[in-house]
């Protein structure tokens, strides 16, 4: 159930990638245009998590979650049917807001009940089983577009949410007491977030975690254009080849499951920082030189796996500098990740179809995040 919630992420941005090309010609926007429409969802994304974080410490994780995925259910359908691409950007920035409402309460549910080393097992293994949605939703994606439209894909989408609220209802408990809960204020709210933010060893650990992401979101942003219009794909074998790198990341976290019991998490997570960063210049290089897909899809394959040592290390290791405050916590780590995110997806589309926006980015944001994880002490 928790790994389901947290799926949202992908659910949201990685279901309709395959059919963006097709979004873009029924609407009469340009690439550039419709990836706002994923920049619209993560932004929700990020708002949602700052909202929500404060509300599940104060209020419980249970009704929250339940009122976030009617909502979430009600925006996909909107989407299904929306007219125009500024309709559709609406909708899919209340799609994010109540699709944040499943990330941060299924990594605050886990703080809740673990601690330690089991709470940081628990979030590899949630690491191992998140990759799942982003190896499936594209090739789903694709086999969807078979059928119908990429409006039918946002119908899907509603459909798994029905799925996700039938077993938020049946299947789970509440995890915060009463005891444990926080009285809450807007203005208690931005004390918090605040303070986390003036902790150095946290907001390091969400820098590079977020900064590692950019670089992933890159990826995932400007994929679709890549794969199909700069490397001559069609829509189902971009599906087949985003889920092989999705099953790189997969087999990437059970790996990190494992080494989580032995080695620090800092020396983990920066691991996988310096593979990115090096596998993203290395692709910025070969998409500036023009040298094809025998050179770039390696690359990216590396620069996918090594998110699997990044995140789930990081938001352990943040978890663990404030358990006292969970909910926050788990809320701002995803927020930067998302807004980051957001601020990333635009600029991949500025050069059209074009790998080497997508490259630049991925080599600046790893660089970034090698810079910013390798000053981080000990947790």
């Amino acid at each position: 159930m928790l790994a389901g919630l947290s799926a949202f992420g992908p659910l949201t941005t990685d279901l309709y990638l395959p059919g963006l090309p097709q979004l873009s010609r029924d609407l009469g926007a340009s690439a550039s245009s419709v990836e706002i429409t994923l920049t619209a969802c993560v932004i929700g994304i990020a708002v949602g998590q700052l909202l929500v974080g404060p509300l599940s410490d104060t209020a419980g994780r249970r009704r929250p979650l339940i009122a976030g995925l009617v909502l979430f259910i009600a925006s996909s359908v909107g989407c299904a049917v929306a007219p125009s691409i500024a309709v559709l950007d609406a909708l899919r920035l209340l799609q994010g807001l109540s699709g944040a409402t499943g990330i941060v309460i299924a990594r605050a549910m886990v703080r809740d009940m673990y601690a330690g080393v089991d709470a940081a097992r628990l979030y590899a293994t949630l690491g191992a089983i998140i990759p799942l949605a982003p190896i499936l939703a594209p090739t789903a994606g694709g086999g969807i577009l078979l059928f119908t439209s990429w409006r039918g894909i946002f119908a899907v989408q509603a459909l798994i949410a029905l799925v996700l609220l039938a077993a938020a209802v049946f299947l789970t408990h509440e995890t915060l007491p009463l005891p444990a809960r926080h009285p809450g204020s807007i203005r208690g709210a931005l004390a918090t977030y605040r303070d986390l933010l003036r902790s150095r060893r946290y907001s390091r650990v969400v820098a590079s975690g977020s900064l590692g992401f950019a670089a992933f979101f890159a990826y995932i942003s400007a994929s679709s254009f890549v794969y199909q219009s700069v490397l001559g794909f069609s829509a189902q074998v971009f599906g087949l080849l985003f889920a092989l790198n999705g099953l790189g990341l997969l087999l990437t976290n059970v790996v990190n499951a494992r080494l989580v019991r032995t080695v620090p998490l800092e020396r983990l997570m920066r691991t996988g920082l310096a593979t990115m960063a090096g596998a993203g210049v290395l692709t910025a290089a070969s998409a500036i030189l023009g040298l094809g897909a025998w050179a770039v899809l390696p690359l990216m394959f590396v620069v996918v796996c090594s998110v699997g040592l990044i995140m789930s290390n990081s938001l352990a290791i943040s978890m663990a500098l404030e358990s006292h405050r969970a909910g926050s916590a788990a809320a701002l780590f995803g927020a930067a990740q998302f807004f980051v995110g957001a601020a990333v997806a635009p600029v991949v589309g500025v050069a059209g179809a074009s790998a080497v926006p997508m490259g630049i980015v991925m080599a600046a944001s790893g660089t970034a995040a090698v810079a910013a994880g390798f000053t981080i002490k000990r947790a």
